[in-house]
């Protein structure tokens, strides 16, 4: 079996690919160990905590013991679906902050800066404010990926919004738009009441092509021959085979999975390859290093009004919502019930915004665990670039071991500060008269807990990922020992091999990392054709008074 491009991984960045590759004639393979995204737990928006907890969709890893959170071992899930995580998510819709872009160009990344990027975002975008307004400028019309937003029938989503305005904070029309600082409406990747991830906007059309097949199996390393990756070696129904790539190589496979192929293949620092017996083919001692990730708290307030979707939260409230939107594909059921957000700076002297919210109607868990009794709402709140930085290395060299993944999570002063400052801004955010009508009182992280030691408790106890590790496979200048691949996404020290997923990430991005990992797939498949898209050369608002105001 052999093709022009052979892509490891259905995910985000793969599906992407593989449109662009195949809708320009090549033929392509995509090889994808997950099984199909059919079934409601997928595809209803409302029931999006279920399928990052099902083995059968998810790779189920989690970290080594993180020493500043008490020795938990947090979650980290990513898809094993077709689809990826795109078919896993909560469907949240954030392209990242300008600024992140041109940081990205600054540390060696050249072609990536906002104005590079942009063009991409709108080509892959089909966006629908829904009537709710927007920034139709900085926005793109006909591409595969739907985006549109909630309703926001619930009174508490506009509430969120107003007490961000009577807190000082201004309001946003559209935080993908020119204006990211801001309350306003979220984003999510759901169309006509269902979940449209990398699968359907990509995949799906691709395969109707006669050039692109989707091979179930799992990847075991990239063959290389004299510094060439002529192909990967699968294990497909019990039988290890090679599907050959008469052109290049692209691992897909996510921020943990890509790292742990290109060690598997020889891609790695040497000493820690020699460790399992791997021979080495590239030493890069940066593959598996620079790993970030966003955590977050729930701030959680008790509702002095039965309006949330706690009425639901039982076995008759879950059958009618299913049974709505098997129906009719409307009801709770058709959003995912993020449809208002916010970014703000966290102190005067801050550039721009590093604090993102995601508002919530019910107090629950993100994994849909642990709901409070009774009606109440959320923030979820985190920091959104620390300093802190993790590892995924080798466990052994067998392909069916997962890695070790170590995130450091919480690991300088700064993540404290920022932490702490979140909690603080959250609940003045939460005490505005927006709110009055609605509040009872908080549940976490409760009313006691106000001293700088009492917040590191709460924070060390209940801190959580948000899911967005990013940067293992960090993209550099070809004479940066630490990158590991180019600015065209080639692997550095092995020719005909890329990789294009948020492995590549320099650094993080504001917010949810679905689209910025879209945008990669389809810019590296630019950067395979020869072709770029002209750049745009908007600029994002800025706040005048950044340097010497919070907001």
């Amino acid at each position: 079996m052999q093709a022009d491009f052979v892509i490891v991984g259905a995910g985000s960045a793969g599906c992407a690919m593989a449109y662009r590759l195949a809708e320009s004639g090549a033929s392509v393979i995509v090889v994808e160990h997950g099984g199909t995204d059919a079934g409601p737990f997928i595809r209803m928006p409302g029931a999006l905590s279920y399928p990052m907890n099902m083995a059968r969709y998810d790779w189920g890893y989690r970290t080594e013991p993180e020493p500043h959170l008490g020795g938990r071992r947090l979650a980290c899930p990513r898809g094993k679906v077709i689809g990826g995580s795109s078919s896993i998510n909560g469907m949240v819709y954030v392209r990242g902050h300008a600024c992140d872009f041109d940081h990205w160009a600054a540390q060696g990344a050249n072609g990536w800066g906002f104005a590079d990027v942009l063009p991409y975002f709108k080509r892959m975008e089909s966006w629908d404010s829904g009537g709710h307004g927007g920034d139709p400028a900085w926005r793109g019309r006909d591409g595969p990926l739907h985006v549109t937003r909630g309703r926001r029938e619930n009174p508490l989503f506009r509430a969120f919004v107003e007490a961000g305005r009577q807190a000082g904070y201004p309001l946003t029309a559209d935080y993908n738009g020119e204006r990211q600082e801001g309350f306003g409406a979220m984003d999510q990747t759901v169309h006509r009441g269902r979940r449209w991830s990398a699968a359907d906007a990509y995949l799906r059309p691709a395969l109707k092509r006669d050039n692109c097949t989707l091979v179930r199996a799992l990847v075991q390393k990239v063959v290389i021959d004299q510094g060439r990756a002529t192909g990967v070696e699968v294990l497909r129904r019990g039988r290890t085979e090679v599907i050959d790539a008469r052109r290049e190589v692209i691992l897909a496979a996510s921020a943990i999975n890509s790292p742990k192929l290109l060690m598997l293949s020889g891609i790695g620092d040497a000493r820690a390859l020699a460790d399992h017996g791997i021979e080495v083919v590239a030493n890069r001692p940066g593959v598996g290093r620079n790993l970030q990730d966003h955590l977050e708290l729930y701030i959680q307030m008790a509702a002095s009004q039965p309006i949330t979707l706690f009425r639901y939260w039982n076995l008759l409230g879950k059958a009618y919502v299913g049974a709505r939107w098997l129906l009719f594909g409307d009801g709770p059921g058709a959003s995912n019930q993020f449809e208002s957000a916010a970014f703000i700076r966290s102190r005067a002297g801050v550039r721009y915004p590093d604090i993102q919210y995601h508002f919530l109607p019910l107090a629950v868990r993100y994994d849909g665990r642990a709901a409070a009794a009774g009606h109440g709402f959320q923030a979820h709140v985190g920091p959104m670039r620390s300093q802190s930085r993790g590892t995924v290395t080798l466990r052994s060299a067998d392909p069916a071991s997962a890695p070790a993944i170590r995130f450091s999570y919480m690991s300088t002063e700064q993540d404290w500060q920022d932490f702490r400052r979140c909690i603080r801004l959250t609940r003045e955010i939460f005490a505005q008269d927006a709110f009055k009508p609605f509040v009872r009182h908080e549940i976490l992280p409760g009313p006691a807990v106000t001293s700088d030691a009492q917040l590191d408790d709460f924070i060390r106890a209940h801190a959580e990922s948000a899911y967005h590790p990013c940067g293992t496979c960090r993209m550099g200048r070809r004479d940066d020992p630490q990158a590991v691949v180019d600015p065209d996404g080639a692997v550095i020290g092995v020719e005909r091999l890329r990789v294009a997923d948020s492995s590549i990430f320099p650094r993080i991005t504001n917010g949810n990392l679905n689209a910025p990992s879209i945008m990669v797939g389809e810019k590296i498949a630019d950067h395979l054709l020869g072709r770029r898209l002209p750049p745009e050369n908007a600029r994002p608002w800025i706040n005048p008074d950044w340097e010497t105001r919070q907001r």
